[in-house]
């Protein structure tokens, strides 16, 4: 059976990234019932960032699969094996959140070598990354995956972007000291952009399961 691997990287289970992520799912999932469909919050497991063990660089015993023992441990192995992988993250200070940023260190160190700075995974497959922010399309300080793109494009391949932009911080802004936002602004943004975001996401889920059910 094939395997898409979905990575959330938000703090929200039923927010922006994690509302794109899960549609993302159900267009995979609408193309065949014989490709796994998993999705992994990273907020609800205990891990740690690249550890500096050097275990993946040992002379005869290297590898490209992080040798570190903890909770992502089987997340990784699993990556090692799927056909499609799916990272998305709201940016926070213009990065994908912290928690992504030490997932992506122990998922890509593993893929680099010191002999000759090659990158290689264990296999290529397609790869979307999500983001959604507050900025605008014409103004926004995000710097998306950074560094981490450049290595996932290396190991995996040219990856997808869905971006997500203005979009909601809150439910209720009247609750929060956010003046320096326009909610009838942003509500009139969502209102016209907030379902295509969505579908986008949706449209991408389908594309990368017909692409890989083979």
């Amino acid at each position: 059976m094939k395997k898409i691997v979905i990575i959330d990287g938000g703090p929200r289970k039923n927010f922006n990234t994690a509302s794109m992520l899960q549609k993302f799912a159900e267009g995979s999932s609408s193309v065949s019932s014989d490709i796994e469909i998993k999705t992994v919050r990273l907020y609800g497991i205990d891990y740690k960032g690249c550890m500096s063990c050097m275990a993946c660089k040992i002379k005869n015993k290297a590898s490209n699969v992080c040798k570190f023992k903890d909770a992502l441990t089987p997340i990784l192995e699993e990556i090692a094996q799927a056909d499609g992988l799916v990272l998305g993250s709201p940016i926070y200070f213009g990065d994908i959140t912290g928690q992504m940023r030490t997932f992506l260190e122990r998922l890509a160190f593993p893929w680099l070598s010191y002999n000759d700075y090659s990158l290689t995974a264990p296999k290529k497959m397609p790869v979307v990354l999500i983001e959604t922010m507050n900025g605008l399309p014409e103004r926004n300080n995000s710097n998306g995956y950074g560094s981490m793109e450049y290595c996932i494009k290396g190991a995996l391949g040219e990856p997808k972007h869905l971006i997500a932009y203005n979009t909601y911080q809150v439910k209720n802004y009247d609750r929060f000291e956010l003046g320096g936002f326009s909610e009838e602004a942003k509500r009139q943004y969502r209102d016209e952009n907030w379902e295509k975001d969505l579908q986008k996401a949706y449209d991408a889920g389908k594309q990368m399961a017909e692409s890989i059910k083979g």
